[in-house]
């Protein structure tokens, strides 16, 4: 192995803060890609069941009323 410790491979012969820093700003924007569309998906889903649950109800409760006119 290059290193002989993990102090210096954090290290990195004076370099570790510019390889460290560069893997997180490329790492971070990857996580972002996958993650927000997964959130938005979540709520989009939440957001339609909701929906659905609201259109439901809405019709239970004008069916009867529609029926008892005769």
């Amino acid at each position: 192995m290059y290193f002989q410790s993990l102090a210096e491979v954090w290290h990195m012969d004076g370099h570790g803060l510019y390889v460290w820093l560069a893997y997180a700003l490329t790492v971070l924007p990857l996580v972002l890609m996958v993650w927000l569309p997964l959130k938005r998906m979540r709520q989009h889903w939440r957001w339609l069941q909701a929906e659905q649950r609201r259109s439901v109800a809405a019709t239970a409760t004008q069916a009867p009323a529609a029926g008892s006119d005769v």
